[in-house]
């Protein structure tokens, strides 16, 4: 087996950034579904689907939609997290699919923070 050695840990770690950055693509939105155990029970793969139904709709092509595990605040979930570019990313919490759609109207596509929503900003 090849060791790695310092050169080759620079290059995953620039491919990686490169991979999870943000503009990636041309995306300069960012939402991620956090889909930990507690997540899911609490309701995130709904949120996703509306999520998804949503993106459908707006025939944007400039927003990434990733999931991630648990955020550790289980009992705020289902979270999401939304990232557009040059701000602050904002955490949603207790989200469901009427939450959702005003998140992705108002504050994905319009820039306006759904503050009621918000559980903080990073």
């Amino acid at each position: 087996m090849k060791k790695i050695n310092i050169e080759d840990l620079k290059n995953i770690k620039e491919r990686v950034a490169k991979e999870t950055s943000l503009r990636h693509g041309g995306n300069t939105i960012k939402v991620t579904v956090h889909m930990g155990t507690c997540g899911i029970a609490a309701g995130a793969r709904e949120v996703m689907n509306i999520l998804m139904e949503e993106m459908a709709q707006s025939n944007r092509s400039d927003i990434r939609v990733v999931t991630s595990g648990c955020m550790g605040m289980c009992s705020s979930e289902p979270n999401i997290t939304v990232e557009l570019e040059g701000e602050q990313p904002i955490v949603y919490k207790d989200m469901d699919a009427n939450k959702m759609r005003q998140v992705f109207k108002r504050h994905i596509l319009e820039g306006e923070v759904q503050s009621d929503f918000a559980l903080a900003r990073m």
